[in-house]
């Protein structure tokens, strides 16, 4: 089972294996992450599973839906890293993911 690595918000990390074809957002939520609100779900509406893909890892994850796309432009901590952690779905390629929950302010 592949490795993710989250780097949390509060500078710790945790390691979590994510059975292949679960998106990295329903991993950190069945964990109880913090960072990860995942507010809607999954369905790409509302930015709050928004991480920063480590740059070793962007090219393995694909580009971003236009859509996706969209709505990471309007988040806190946008970088061109950035993804929606619901659209990224765990392949076997994905063992030792790194990734970063931005800290989000309100």
């Amino acid at each position: 089972m592949p490795k993710v690595i989250y780097e949390l918000p509060d500078g710790t990390s945790a390691t979590v294996d994510v059975p292949v074809g679960t998106s990295v957002m329903d991993a950190a939520v069945n964990e109880n992450l913090p960072g990860i609100d995942a507010e809607c779900g999954g369905s790409c509406s509302c930015g709050t599973c928004h991480v920063h893909i480590d740059e070793a890892w962007y090219s393995v994850l694909g580009e971003p839906s236009d859509e996706e796309r969209e709505l990471l432009e309007f988040t806190a901590e946008y970088c061109e890293r950035s993804r929606l952690s619901c659209q990224l779905v765990v392949t076997g390629e994905c063992d030792g993911l790194r990734l970063t929950v931005p800290t989000r302010e309100g």
